[in-house]
């Protein structure tokens, strides 16, 4: 399916209170310990194991049947596009096991997704040499921001399923971006569109003072003094 628009989703109106105690966390450096660790440790630094998996949000859940579902890729790539969810499971498929690394310093180990490695969107968009950041949007109209080779990483994917059953409304479902090395807000619920960009642009927890990347193993939790 070929995309046409050009609208972009608005700021979202909801915030409630969890957004208010994240923002003060930033302003404080709640959590930081100051600790390096290399990747190849399992547990980043401020990190504790869970068994659960606790949910984080704004406050709102867009309940999107699959039928309804619909993803638009586009920016600064050579084909634009936009996939239903039949389009969506007609794809290669992709089963991967993961960790969970969330900035609040919780973290689950093991988690099985299964859906479309982002690699699939890049060999379709086929991005422009200028495209060098990748913006995604929710469906409760949620933005984060990716480098672009974070979003190319071999286990980054579009999942739909977890632990083999469909992904629960509450954790993203239909689609979520699943990034694990990277802290999980990344990892952006409810996907809606792909943004291919130039320039790195901020979203909803860049611009309330958390980093711009997010490593969990350099503790990239908040913005540093170079921003």
């Amino acid at each position: 399916m070929t995309d046409q628009s050009n609208d972009l989703p608005a700021t979202p109106k909801v915030r409630g209170r969890l957004a208010e105690i994240k923002q003060g966390w930033a302003e404080s450096g709640r959590f930081l310990t100051g600790e390096h660790r290399p990747a190849g440790e399992r547990l980043p630094p401020g990190q504790h194991v869970v068994t659960n998996w606790p949910i984080l949000d704004l406050g709102t859940r867009p309940n999107v049947a699959p039928e309804r579902w619909q993803l638009r890729v586009f920016g600064l790539v050579e084909e634009a596009f936009t996939w239903d969810w039949q389009t969506m499971l007609a794809q290669p498929q992709t089963r991967t096991v993961s960790d969970i690394h969330c900035v609040t310093t919780w973290s689950r180990y093991d988690n099985q997704w299964d859906g479309v490695a982002t690699s699939v969107i890049l060999a379709q968009a086929k991005p422009k040499p200028e495209a060098r950041f990748v913006v995604l949007h929710s469906y409760d109209d949620y933005t984060t921001n990716l480098p672009l080779a974070d979003f190319a990483s071999p286990d980054a994917l579009l999942a739909h399923s977890w632990e083999g059953e469909p992904l629960p409304v509450e954790h993203g479902g239909p689609i979520r971006l699943v990034v694990p090395h990277l802290y999980f807000w990344k990892s952006a619920k409810w996907l809606r569109r792909i943004e291919f960009v130039a320039e790195d642009r901020r979203g909803f927890w860049e611009e309330r003072g958390y980093h711009d990347r997010g490593d969990p193993w350099a503790e990239q939790r908040y913005h540093d003094e170079e921003g």
